[in-house]
Order: C-alpha cells, then structure tokens, then sequence
C-alpha cells in the first residue's frame, strides 16, 4: 500500500537515539493499553499502518507516531503524512515497539492519538440516517467488528451503550480496521436515554433479537426501513435486556433458512445493517 524506501525522503532523523522498552516516552505510551489510564489521559494507541494512516486524515487527533526504521522506510507516505500534520516521529527499537503493540506480530508502527468521542446530541444533530447502538457488548473483537460493519453500510452513529466495552481498547480499535475514525463514535451511560434520544431525532429504532416478532425479509418488503432507523444490538451471550428490547419500535429477528441455531452478533448486525442501506439507497434513488 506505501512505496519502499527509497521513492521518498526520510522525513525522520536516521541518526536519532532509538527508544527502548525502558525509555520514559515508551513507558508512559504503554501505560495506555489500560483503561484507567486512557480514561485519565484521554489518549489511547493506534497499531498499524491502515489503522494510523486513517488516524491520520482526522486534523489533530494523532500525538505521536512511534515506528522502527524499517517500518518508518517501508511505510514512507505514511510517515511523511505525519510529518506533514506537525507530528513527532519517533524511532524505536524492536523492543521498543513489541512494548507498545499487543499483537504476536507488529506491524512496525503504534501512534498515540486522542480520544474522538462525540456527545450524542452533536452526533444528532449531524441528522443520521443510520445509527447502530452497542448495548452492552463487552467483547472488544465484536464491538470493533460491529462497527466496522456499520461504517461499510454507510451508518453516521455508532453509540457504545451502558456497559459496554471501551471503544479505546487495543482489540476492539484494531478489529475496527480504521473506521473508528470515519464515523461519530458516542458513549453513554443510559441505554434506555439514548432510545429517547434516537426516538427524538426521529430514527425509527428497532431491536436486533433472535426472538422478534417482526421478520427482517417481510420488514423490508413492506418499506419498513426505509426510514431513518437506529439499530440496537446486544451482547452475544446475552442479547439486548428485555426492557431495552420493550423500548424500541420493533424487535426484529433474522429469518434462519437452514438448520443452524443463530447468527452471531457480527454476521446477524451485518445482515440488519446491510438491509437498512439498501433500503435507505432505494428510497434516495428510486426506479
């Protein structure tokens, strides 16, 4: 994806220390893989090329860029982008960068950036026309891969709910693949607030359940989403609580054609969000 060594300058210093595992600036960056301290700071850590380049394109958001020399040649438009946006390029060891990566196999390149969060009133205000809502998903692969989804499918929203997992969390930011910085990512303590929310904007919101009384293929048919809609979807131990699913406008179930039990929460969100867009698309364009 980035050209070799060699078709760009350097844009870093070939001649600067490396840091190691040990130097402050490393250990400080670490300290962000937990959450208290991405909670205090209002930072977090970014690894990987695709992800840091799509960090990148948001002005302001990318503190720092750590990367070994031979990832800092390899990716060349990437460090030049960051050196471009007035951003420290920082070479470090292989130490040094195993210290900040929680992957088996670095990539070569971690940024610290800042935290994107969006207060749901301005994410409303932006007039949405699909929004997807986390509630509860602790898991940080599905999360990140639920919002992956929800970007692919032209969703505006994407709202981590009540006791959901941290959107900053080192899984659920690489399981995004860099869509976490293409959408308004909210987070909010009330579920049940952010249905009224939802409701207010005038989102149609519907509750993704095995058990709903409402047919996806006969929801569509009928011109059921091509409305503005909100999409609430919960954990895959334990779907959405009851009283939260009683909220929405409708709780809609999947139809299953063959013999298998279910759908996991990733295929069954890519399933209501990719019926969501087309519809919308059809309603916008219509033959």
């Amino acid at each position: 994806m980035y050209p070799h060594e060699g078709r760009l300058d350097r844009v870093w210093d070939p001649d600067a220390p490396r840091f190691t595992a040990r130097t402050p600036r490393i250990v400080a960056a670490r300290r962000l893989q937990r959450r208290r301290e991405r909670d205090a700071t209002g930072r977090f850590l970014v690894e990987g090329p695709q992800a840091v380049r799509e960090a990148l394109t948001v002005p302001g958001l990318v503190r720092e860029l750590f990367g070994t020399p031979a990832a800092l040649d390899r990716y060349a438009e990437l460090a030049a982008a960051a050196a471009s946006a007035g951003v420290p390029i920082s070479p470090v060891t292989d130490d040094g960068l195993a210290a900040l990566s929680e992957t088996v196999a670095p990539q070569g390149v971690v940024a610290v950036c800042e935290q994107l969060d969006v207060p749901l009133e301005r994410a409303l205000d932006n007039r949405p026309r699909m929004a997807a809502v986390l509630a509860g998903i602790r898991d940080p692969g599905n999360a990140g891969t639920v919002l992956r989804t929800a970007d692919a499918a032209g969703a505006a929203t994407v709202v981590f709910a009540g006791e959901a997992v941290d959107p900053y969390n080192g899984k659920c930011v690489r399981s995004t693949a860099g869509s976490l910085f293409h959408l308004d990512v909210v987070r909010a303590a009330d579920p049940a607030a952010v249905v009224v929310a939802l409701r207010d904007a005038g989102l149609t919101v519907l509750a993704a359940t095995g058990h709903g009384e409402t047919d996806l293929d006969e929801l569509a048919d009928s011109g059921g989403l091509s409305r503005p809609t909100a999409w609430l979807f919960g954990s895959e131990a334990h779907g959405l609580p009851a009283e939260l699913a009683e909220a929405a406008d409708a709780r809609v179930r999947v139809p299953l054609h063959g013999r298998a039990e279910s759908l996991n929460l990733a295929a069954a969100a890519a399933v209501c969000l990719y019926a969501s867009a087309r519809a919308l698309r059809s309603e916008e364009s219509p033959t």
